[in-house]
């Protein structure tokens, strides 16, 4: 699991693709978000295929991180700090510690992940984070694999992670049309969720295209080109399966 390890002694610097100071879509209140640099996933409908290569962007380590951070301070103080990407627990260590940084100041935070990540070398930093922004692509593995190179284990794993240890954990789900848009499939997933108690809230985010022109610039085909985005009647299919069975979401 080399993209996982740092040798003994070893400065801990992140990998830093970009910055955002005022983000309000990545967990509660205006925050500040970090995009690391790096995913072992390759999404088929990924808008950030920028974030994809390790060992790439601005290094800093967590206390340079921090003081930029702090400078927000006044704005995010109601929000918090956000830890976002590519796969931001693909950099444990550094996630751990910049986590623990912002806890000492009293910044709330969160990790937008996609679980792809063995529990056993992220655990630190997942155990650090208040809140974790948890991407369920495919609740079916094969299907998982097919849309991102891997099955759905790692996440799933994950999950329940966070429900034996109260965890709060808002669950995010990308609707394809008649891929992750279906009537079978979301019914799946509602009822899959239903039971997990640490699940505060489902995010359903509408399929689009506008990381499109990245794809175009990097030379990589973009297999999701043709894909419709949903239609408001689907939306309201999505929307009515996850309200027949009481479970908070947003679309």
């Amino acid at each position: 699991m080399k993209d996982f390890e740092v040798k003994p002694g070893q400065e801990i610097q992140g990998f830093i693709h970009s910055l955002e100071s005022f983000g309000t879509v990545d967990g509660p209140g205006v925050r500040f978000v970090v995009f690391m640099q790096g995913c072992p996933l390759r999404c088929r409908y990924c808008h950030n295929p920028d974030t994809w290569a390790f060992q790439q962007g601005r290094t800093l380590t967590a206390p340079e991180l921090m003081a930029e951070i702090s400078r927000y301070r006044s704005f995010i103080q109601k929000g918090g700090v956000t830890l976002s990407g590519g796969e931001p627990l693909a950099q444990p260590e550094f996630c751990a510690e910049l986590l623990r940084l912002c806890r000492a100041e009293g910044l709330h935070t969160a990790v937008d992940t996609s679980g792809a990540v063995p529990l056993e070398h992220c655990r630190k930093a997942v155990d650090e984070a208040d809140l974790l922004l948890l991407d369920i692509k495919a609740l079916e593995p094969a299907l998982c694999k097919a849309l991102t190179g891997r099955d759905n284990t790692e996440a799933l794993n994950l999950l329940r992670y966070c429900e034996r240890g109260s965890k709060p954990v808002w669950l995010r789900h990308v609707l394809v049309p008649g891929i992750t848009l279906t009537r079978e499939g979301l019914e799946r997933l509602a009822d899959f969720i239903k039971p997990f108690t640490c699940v505060q809230k489902v995010e359903l985010l509408p399929f689009h295209k506008l990381g499109a022109y990245k794809w175009k610039a990097m030379k990589l085909p973009f297999s999701l080109a043709e894909a419709p985005e949903p239609s408001q009647e689907e939306l309201e299919l999505a929307a009515e399966i996850f309200r027949s069975r009481a479970l908070t979401f947003t679309i």
